[in-house]
């Protein structure tokens, strides 16, 4: 098979030892001489003790199976769907675990805990490793996390200083473009029309604009961006003091931080920040062959998922998913009680993409994407922009609307950062964030008025409903029973204007713009009565983060 057609990793001198180890159909990882770990991916140095005395070694090839999903509707080139995803545990060291492929076997077949055996699929000049089941029939429990949920706040480091640079800097405007699916057009149109209702509706000029910030920055990525700060900065010519653009950070989310950290330094007086996707419009040129995708190698951080089919969040998080149902018994009916609530909020929203109700029946019965997950899931792919003005709060007092302030965010990176080496039962890098979002205010869980959290799946969203507190650890499936406790007049209104699942995905500032919606008192027909506080959060696998918002007092 040529390399065109299917997606192989780039050999490197770190790499090329792994991806040639089955050609004496050996697994092979780096041991640590001092401490005995495995480390994987690849490093130059041991991810446990951090010694620098590390060598190859060969392995049994034997692993634990830790997560399967039977993925029905996402292949690459050269690898049709469907197929079934496996996660397993290395025998030697269950800290090390592999996202692979399952051989020799249906989805059907499988238990959490049942052995796996590594075979070797050749492609070119690398072997990709898959698993199949062996014969033993017994089965062990899951690895544990280095740090188990309920003591990840014992990680959190304490404020530097009583200080908050949050307190120097508020949103001050909101705008959004016109949102549909396949608009088809130009993502950078999309990008100034809701740049100029921002400026517009905080009563400022283009020219008052003295800096960009934007995830994830330039080039256009298969529909999620439109070019970054470049592109917009060349069209518009606005010449920023300060100006910020990059995907490693948490989303939107982490462009307004780097926004009113720009504020607190004096940098900047008044900060545009924007996302734009037009995925929808991209995967349609697709489809009309306006657009092609390519094979070929992958380097970086995808060249350890994306030889064995891996593309995105979809299949790590339902394997995620699938583990809190093992652990804690959540069930299929808990992640609807989430995707009901979006979509009878989304009724009540002009914007929303999709507002016909929903039943509990119509979410059990929609088409399997990957187990768990099912159509109504996941996310819309759309076309829309959203824009934020984030102001020094001196300069917002004498704005068109009251300001909405910035109580305290979270960031800290606690839980590996690799997708799939991180947290067992919940979405990668969400129980950090939360623990140091809480960290940094007096505030309590019982102050937040309304919460907008992230929901690529519905999956994302109880992660950040246990993370952030709103009920314990393992405690999702009684807390969203129902569906009232999340409902408009529940204790934790959640994602009251569609959310990503219903009224389109714009990767998270459309929960920002909501939430500053809310705050004042914009909501019509879904406004939660009299929101103060409000909890929002960004990011759908690493990294992510989460904002406290508050009315300005």
């Amino acid at each position: 098979m040529s390399e065109t057609e299917r997606i192989v990793p780039q050999l490197t001198d770190q790499n090329e030892f792994y991806w040639k180890s089955g050609e004496d159909g050996k697994l092979r990882f780096q041991k640590c001489n001092d401490c005995a770990g495995l480390t994987y991916p690849p490093q130059q140095v041991c991810s446990h003790c951090r010694s620098l005395n590390l060598e190859v070694i060969a392995v049994s090839g034997k692993a634990r199976l830790i997560g399967f999903t039977f993925n029905q509707r996402f292949g690459m080139p050269g690898l049709p769907a469907p197929f079934t995803f496996v996660q397993v545990a290395i025998e030697e060291d269950d800290r090390v675990r592999l996202t692979s492929r399952l051989v020799d076997a249906e989805h059907t077949d499988l238990t959490l805990g049942q052995q796996m055996q590594v075979q070797f699929e050749h492609i070119d000049d690398v072997w990709i490793p898959l698993f199949a089941p062996t014969e033993t029939t017994d089965l062990t429990p899951l690895p544990k996390d280095p740090v188990e949920p309920e003591e990840i706040h014992t990680l959190i480091r304490p404020m530097i200083t009583e200080r908050k640079f949050e307190q120097d800097a508020a949103i001050t405007g909101i705008g959004m473009s016109q949102i549909g699916r396949r608009l088809m057009r130009d993502p950078l149109s999309l990008t100034i029309e809701a740049a100029l209702r921002a400026i517009e509706d905080a009563g400022l000029t283009v020219d008052d604009i003295d800096g960009i910030s934007t995830y994830p920055g330039g080039g256009q990525s298969a529909g999620f961006g439109e070019g970054g700060v470049t592109a917009f900065e060349s069209a518009m010519r606005i010449h920023p003091t300060w100006y910020a653009g990059g995907a490693e950070t948490f989303g939107p989310g982490g462009s307004l931080i780097s926004a009113v950290m720009a504020v607190s330094t004096g940098m900047a007086k008044h900060v545009l920040c924007f996302r734009t996707v037009w995925q929808a419009t991209h995967d349609q040129l697709m489809k009309q062959g306006k657009i092609r995708p390519g094979g070929g190698r992958v380097s970086a951080s995808t060249d350890f998922l994306t030889p064995v089919g891996s593309s995105g969040a979809l299949t790590l998080l339902a394997m995620t998913a699938q583990r809190h149902m093992h652990k804690y018994g959540t069930t299929k009916e808990t992640l609807g009680w989430i995707a009901l609530n979006q979509r009878k909020n989304a009724g009540r929203n002009p914007t929303a993409i999709y507002t016909d109700p929903i039943t509990m029946d119509d979410y059990l019965s929609a088409r399997e994407i990957s187990m768990p997950f099912g159509l109504l899931d996941c996310d819309v792919p759309c076309d829309a922009s959203v824009a934020v003005i984030v102001s020094a709060v001196d300069a917002a007092r004498d704005l068109r609307h009251k300001p909405i302030r910035f109580e305290s965010v979270g960031t800290q990176v606690v839980e590996r950062m690799d997708w799939d080496q991180s947290t067992l039962t919940h979405e990668p890098q969400v129980l950090g964030p939360a623990a140091h979002l809480w960290s940094r205010s007096s505030l309590k869980r019982s102050d937040v008025d309304v919460a907008l959290l992230y929901d690529g799946f519905t999956f994302n969203c109880l992660s950040w409903i246990e993370a952030l507190g709103f009920c314990g650890i393992g405690e999702a499936k009684d807390f969203l029973d129902g569906g009232h406790n999340i409902a408009l007049d529940g204790i934790l209104p959640l994602n009251t204007h569609g959310g990503q699942l219903s009224h389109g995905r714009t990767h998270g500032m459309g929960l920002i713009h909501e939430a500053v919606t809310q705050l004042r008192g914009d909501g019509g027909d879904r406004q939660v009565k009299n929101a103060q506080v409000a909890a929002v959060s960004s990011g759908g696998l690493t990294p992510a983060g989460a904002m406290l918002l508050t009315v300005d007092s």
